[in-house]
């Protein structure tokens, strides 16, 4: 987390991905003014900050909740796991 706070500081981004193209494919984010799709460092970053788990950990009709918060993965662990 610490590498992320660093360059949010120098005001870059992540967002140039060599595997920006098959992330977007595999991408289950139903959010869909979401800029950050694609690109799972700037995502994971984003959501990390806010005390929350990114779209692709969650199962499609949790994700669809868009209840993204650590509680809620945990529970949806223990209960799918």
């Amino acid at each position: 987390m610490k590498f992320f706070t660093y360059l949010e500081q120098k005001g870059e981004t992540m967002t140039t991905c060599e595997k920006y193209e098959e992330n977007l494919v595999k991408c289950n984010c139903t959010y869909e003014p979401c800029d950050k799709k694609g690109t799972c460092c700037d995502c994971i970053s984003y959501h990390l900050k806010l005390g929350e788990a990114p779209a692709c950990l969650f199962p499609a009709d949790v994700e669809a909740t868009y209840d993204r918060s650590l509680k809620n993965l945990a529970r949806t662990i223990l209960k799918d796991g």
